[in-house]
């Protein structure tokens, strides 16, 4: 039977990391496992008191936050399965999820990295995610297939390549992560498995969504609201992306495009809602990429602890 590491990253959260740790136990029907909890620098540190409740989980413990790529990059280091779920800690599994990722993967050896169908935790049938649409490189913008919609059965047919997976619950095959590398960690937050897959993709592998398969997820269908961090990292990380992944002319034309639509339009908004320090943190983003290359590890905002 195929070893399969589950990796999930804990940040101030025990309570809903305990949740994921009692749905891997008594409801997953798949027996070789290892699951794996990387306590990404919490303020109180339960990984003792967590050895002693839960024995045959790994836990690790990093002082520091290391965003979600260092956390998860951290429980890849110590992982000994051919496949390896990274799952959210704010999630639950189904019974067959696990087993029926490795076995739609065993049957598919070009397939890098799979995810299954979300649903709302707590908006029972509501879909978040059954897979992605192909990425614009000039607007940096595609589609989270059936997301908000009622699961009626329109999208179980649709199992096949996709194109992204979702953070959140992603199988990735150990020989991908061997020829493309780790998860990037000079994102922090937000972009990073978009990057991976890119990087996936460039090392000859498939990027497959089965929403045959299902997983819990308790992130809100109103998540969104803004805030510094939030603001930051996800116009920074944007215009990085694209920065690493398109070619030179579809940068050009999204530089066009982010600086002559998106920034006016974003500022207009923050005036509007009376939020002028978030103009100055979305002039910081952009300027990020003034002074840092690419693959620049430098965040610009502080962060870790």
């Amino acid at each position: 039977m195929i070893k399969v590491s589950v990796i999930t990253v804990n940040f101030n959260q025990p309570s809903v990391t305990e949740a994921l740790l009692s749905s891997l136990i008594e409801v997953n029907d798949y027996q070789e496992l290892e699951v794996i909890v990387v306590d990404n620098g919490s303020e109180v540190n339960k990984t003792r008191e967590w050895a002693v409740q839960y024995p045959t989980v790994k836990f690790i413990r990093s002082e520091d936050n290391l965003g979600f790529a260092g956390g998860n990059n951290l429980g890849i280091k110590a992982a000994l399965g051919d496949f390896l779920l990274f799952i959210n800690n704010d999630t639950e599994v189904t019974a067959h999820l696990i087993a029926g990722m490795v076995g739609y993967m065993e049957e598919r050896p070009k397939v890098g990295m799979l995810s299954p169908k979300i649903h709302y935790f707590d908006e029972p049938g509501i879909i978040q995610y059954a897979g992605y649409t192909a990425m614009n490189f000039v607007t940096a913008r595609n589609r989270c297939v059936g997301q908000f919609e009622e699961d009626k059965g329109q999208y179980d047919e649709l199992v096949g390549e996709t194109g992204y997976i979702h953070g959140a619950a992603m199988m990735v095959r150990r020989q991908a992560i061997e020829m493309a590398g780790p998860m990037p960690e000079n994102y922090f937050l937000y972009y990073e498995e978009f990057d991976w897959v890119e990087a996936i993709k460039r090392a000859g592998f498939e990027i497959h969504v089965n929403n045959n398969l299902l997983i819990h997820h308790k992130e809100s269908v109103s998540v969104g609201r803004n805030s510094p961090l939030k603001t930051y990292f996800m116009n920074r990380n944007r215009i990085l992306f694209v920065r690493r992944n398109a070619t030179w002319y579809q940068y050009l034309l999204f530089c066009f495009y982010f600086m002559g639509l998106v920034m006016p339009r974003n500022i207009i908004e923050y005036i509007r809602k009376g939020q002028y320090s978030y103009i100055k943190i979305l002039i910081r983003a952009m300027s990020w990429h003034l002074f840092n290359a690419p693959n620049s590890e430098y965040l610009g905002f502080t962060q870790r602890k």
